[in-house]
């Protein structure tokens, strides 16, 4: 039986240099890392809920699975799915809240999380506190879904997905309250460039409270902050219906 939980290790936005590579990261609170089963590959095994825990390093809650064989896993928790529930995986088993299908026998309008791009790699999209993705056509081997953002996208059938919403929907109403929260989560302050010094910051110096200054806003390295900053040219894109609600 594989450990569940195992220590986070700190890296506090440094990279394998040591260097700071991700700014504002750092000082969180010692916490374990919870392994989640994204791949779900006990097919036809049937699992019992067991308990719902919360997760420090996720928005989603968790449900600890009770599987026949013996063995426990933990999966992301949908809404719906209580304590002695039972969940399955597998191509002919129920369409239901915690189960997990290929994506080609489920019906059009269904809601799904967890949904696979590349079959047999484990969920890739949809696995955010109240996300969900909802099937909304079949073409051939491709099954189109509606996902969070308003994309419309194809993706392979005989990929697996989890029936369901992904619970803890209210996460995004909650509020941190103090600065200390914020910094027993690794996260430390950040500062507005215009506040700085002109040796810190592009945006600093000047008489008074001055503005940014330039034609252009820069990162605190010198390099535009507004405008293209990446190719948009990638494989998937053949596999997009329809781009994100602008």
């Amino acid at each position: 039986m594989r450990k569940l939980r195992i220590i986070k290790k700190k890296h506090s936005g440094r990279d394998s240099s040591g260097s700071v590579s991700v700014r504002h990261q750092g000082g969180e609170h010692k916490r374990y890392y919870r392994v989640i089963d994204f791949k779900r590959n006990k097919i036809g095994i049937e699992g019992r809920v067991v308990a719902i825990e919360y997760d420090p390093n996720r928005t989603a809650t968790l449900a600890l699975i009770q599987y026949s064989d013996g063995e426990r896993r933990y999966i992301l928790r949908p809404v719906g799915l209580n304590i002695n529930d039972t969940i399955k995986r597998g191509k002919d088993v129920e369409i239901k809240i915690g189960n997990s299908l290929p994506l080609n026998v489920l019906p059009l309008g269904t809601v799904v999380h967890s949904v696979e791009l590349t079959p047999g790699r484990g969920a890739q999209l949809a696995r955010g506190a109240g996300s969900y993705a909802t099937v909304s056509a079949k073409e051939g081997e491709l099954v189109h879904l509606r996902l969070p953002s308003g994309e419309l996208r194809k993706v392979r059938g005989e990929g697996f997905a989890t029936v369901g919403t992904v619970g803890n929907i209210e996460w995004k109403n909650e509020v941190m309250g103090n600065a200390g929260r914020k910094r027993h989560m690794g996260i430390r302050p950040v500062v507005r460039g215009v506040a700085q010094n002109p040796r810190s910051h592009p945006h600093g110096g000047g008489e008074g409270r001055s503005g940014i200054g330039m034609s252009t806003p820069k990162t605190y390295a010198g390099r535009p902050a507004v405008g293209k900053t990446r190719n948009k040219k990638k494989y998937s894109n053949k596999y997009i219906i329809q781009r994100r609600k602008k």
